[in-house]
């Protein structure tokens, strides 16, 4: 009998429209979130993602079929889509939401993305995204989903090895004592952490190509999902400014100011 051909792998890679990590971030007029009338781009620890998924197909060569990007956002997220595409990606899905629209929340980001992988006919067998992104620092989405999927899961992602044929990916994972080597069988969520790998620029001519390249638009309607907030936010105010500090000649000065403000040297 002779050996079932390997299934040829498809990974989806999930990315984020988020203010620029070089902009100052101040709190808006109406003190309900940040002011997001400044510069945006591609939430970075998304971009390592791309980066990766790129480099999983250079090594593996034709044992990838492809590689789709998706983004939740307004229609300016089209504009990262189109990045990512350019670094590498072959196609796009845009679940487009109105400009005024609140951001979605992780737990509606991953019904969402759950949603969008059944929908795949040729199914989906690694999911790589960012293990956060910068402006919410939510960090919650890759493991809801693999929650929601029933998936193997791998966070915080520093070196990536998969294995078509084993139908397995070896990850190393950053962890608070050092690092974790995990083997997941396929299909599996990957978060990535800082040290995974360097995302490369794209070129004039694949930004140039990155035009022509497919972008299926849908709406969270279309698949069936609610993205209104579950959570509401009373109020957003800037943290207070720190007050400059002070010299003393010596130790007993130094233990004076510590008890006006209430520090003292008795035991508990």
């Amino acid at each position: 009998m002779r050996p079932s051909a390997v299934r040829l792998l498809n990974i989806l890679v999930p990315i984020k429209r988020a203010v620029d990590y070089a902009v100052k971030i101040r709190v808006n007029p109406e003190q309900t979130g940040i002011d997001l009338n400044v510069k945006h781009s591609m939430n970075p620890f998304d971009e390592i993602a791309v980066e990766e998924a790129v480099r999983i197909r250079e090594r593996l060569k034709d044992a990838v079929k492809s590689i789709k990007v998706v983004t939740i956002g307004p229609p300016k997220s089209t504009e990262t889509l189109r990045t990512a595409l350019a670094m590498g990606a072959d196609s796009a899905i845009h679940v487009e939401i109105p400009e005024s629209a609140p951001a979605p929340e992780p737990l509606g980001v991953a019904k969402t993305l759950k949603a969008l992988i059944e929908r795949q006919k040729e199914g989906v067998d690694v999911v790589i995204l960012g293990k956060q992104a910068i402006d919410d620092d939510a960090g919650q989405t890759g493991q809801m989903l693999a929650g929601l999927l029933g998936w193997s899961q791998a966070t915080f992602a520093s070196k990536v090895v998969v294995d078509p044929e084993q139908k397995v990916a070896n990850v190393t994972c950053e962890i608070d004592g050092g690092l974790e080597e995990l083997r997941c069988k396929l299909p599996v969520i990957i978060t990535t952490d800082l040290r995974l790998n360097e995302p490369r620029y794209a070129s004039l001519p694949n930004i140039m190509k990155a035009k022509k390249k497919p972008v299926e638009k849908l709406t969270a309607a279309e698949l069936g999902i609610d993205l209104a907030p579950r959570l509401e936010t009373i109020k957003v105010t800037e943290p207070p400014k720190r007050v400059g500090g002070g010299k003393v000649a010596n130790v007993d000065e130094l233990l004076a100011k510590l008890k006006e403000v209430g520090i003292t040297g008795k035991r508990v």
